[in-house]
């Protein structure tokens, strides 16, 4: 397994919980949106700690751009990076499979489960190829949602946000099943992509096998 020692240009608060790091990209290294790596932090105690994390960047880009929420209940690798500043160093590794785009369809979402999309998005706004794609974003509260502004331009109508633990007006409340599904979908022959806690990709792989969905792509 190839590894690559980059340091971080610059990081910035996405949310209240979530940052981003702007990183060197290695000659020659290549990806393709959905896919990720695994990263370690470059100090002692923290070097053989990797976590998988998804490229939030374009391929095309002089750098890399990692979208990371950072859990702070416990001294682990994102409480960690948490603390980091720019100048201090990542190392990452071989890129590998995780969510791929395989055509117009329905991603869903649950919270930090939005980043392997996140570059899916902007390949194909960049591209003009949004066409009808959907984005079902499930998270407990408005102050939650990652990149809502730039998710807004690119899919307009077709971002739809669901709350699950704050009441708001002009968001869904509630949470993503079967008839929530009914409701929004009316055609269940196309792809669907599922990101989020385990839970949640496992009961809504089987309600929309259930609904007739043939393909259904997941990543937990």
């Amino acid at each position: 397994m190839e590894a690559h020692v980059v340091k971080i240009l610059k990081i910035d608060q996405v949310t209240h919980n979530v940052k981003r790091f702007k990183v060197e990209k290695p000659a020659g290294y290549k990806f393709i949106p959905g896919q990720a790596t695994d990263v370690c932090i470059n100090q002692p105690r923290w070097d053989e700690q990797l976590r998988p994390f998804t490229f939030t960047a374009l391929n095309d880009w002089d750098h890399l751009e990692f979208t990371i929420k950072m859990y702070k209940d416990h001294d682990g690798v994102t409480h960690h990076l948490d603390s980091l500043n720019v100048g201090d160093s990542l190392i990452i590794h071989d890129v590998w499979g995780a969510i791929q785009y395989k055509g117009e369809g329905v991603f869903i979402a649950g919270g930090a489960g939005v980043t392997p999309f996140i570059a899916i998005f902007r390949q194909l706004y960049k591209d003009g190829k949004v066409g009808n794609n959907k984005l079902l974003f499930s998270n407990q509260t408005v102050n939650d949602i990652i990149l809502k502004d730039e998710f807004q331009k690119m899919l307009g109508k077709n971002f739809i946000n669901i709350i699950t633990k704050q009441k708001v007006d002009e968001y869904d409340y509630g949470i993503i099943n079967e008839d929530y599904l009914k409701k929004k979908i009316s055609n269940f022959n196309q792809p669907f992509y599922i990101c989020g806690p385990d839970a949640m990709v496992t009961s809504l792989s089987k309600t929309l096998e259930n609904l007739g969905a043939e393909t259904v792509v997941v990543e937990m």
